[in-house]
C-alpha cells in the first residue's frame, strides 16, 4: 500500500478494494496469498504497478467480485476503511460481495474464507440472505455463466451447511 500510494499521481484523490487473499491476510485469517487482487476506481494511480510487482515481488492482479458475480445492492456503503496514504485510500472490497464470490466460486480456500467472514462478522448469514435476494434477475445478462437460480442455491446450500457446523 505504502508503494502504491508513493507512486500514485498527486492530482486527485484515488481508491484501491483489496479482495480475496489479501483481505485473508491483512484480516489475519491466513498467512498468504499467491495474489493481491486489487480494484481501484481510476487505474492511473497503478502506474507503476510493474515496477512495485518486481521490486516487492509480489503478484498484483486487477479484479474485483464483480468481475465474476453480480454486485449486491449497497454494496458502496459497505467497503471497509483500511487506511489513507497520502491521496490514495485503500479499502476491503464489500465483504458481502467478497463471500458471494469466495462461495459461487467454490474452492476449498475460498470456502474457508468465507467461513472466516462469518466468524469475524464482517458477513451476516441473514443479511446475506436478504441481499442475495434482491439482486435483480436481469443482472446475470452480464455473467452468462451463472444463473440466479444456481447461484441462490449454491449460497443457500453454504450457509444452510455452515448452520449445521459441516463448514
Amino acid at each position: 500500500m505504502r508503494a502504491i500510494a508513493a507512486s500514485a499521481p498527486t492530482r486527485g484523490h484515488y481508491r484501491i478494494y483489496i479482495t480475496g487473499g489479501g483481505t485473508a491476510v491483512e484480516m489475519g485469517w491466513r498467512e498468504n496469498t499467491l495474489d493481491v487482487n486489487l480494484s481501484v476506481d481510476r487505474e492511473d494511480v497503478l502506474r507503476d504497478v510493474q515496477a512495485i510487482k518486481e521490486k516487492l515481488n509480489i503478484n498484483i492482479e486487477l479484479a474485483s467480485p464483480a468481475d465474476f458475480v453480480p454486485v449486491l445492492p449497497g454494496s458502496d456503503d459497505r467497503h471497509i476503511h483500511i487506511l489513507t496514504l497520502q491521496n490514495v485510500s485503500f479499502y476491503h472490497y464489500d465483504p458481502y460481495g467478497q463471500f458471494l464470490s469466495k462461495v459461487v466460486r467454490g474452492f476449498e480456500k475460498d470456502l474457508q474464507d468465507a467461513a472466516s467472514l462469518i466468524r469475524s462478522g464482517l458477513v451476516v448469514p441473514e443479511q446475506m440472505k436478504s441481499l442475495l435476494g434482491r439482486i435483480p434477475k436481469d443482472i446475470y445478462r452480464k455473467y452468462p455463466n451463472l444463473s440466479a437460480s444456481a447461484v441462490e442455491k449454491v449460497v443457500l446450500q453454504y450457509l444452510k451447511r455452515r448452520e449445521r457446523g459441516q463448514t
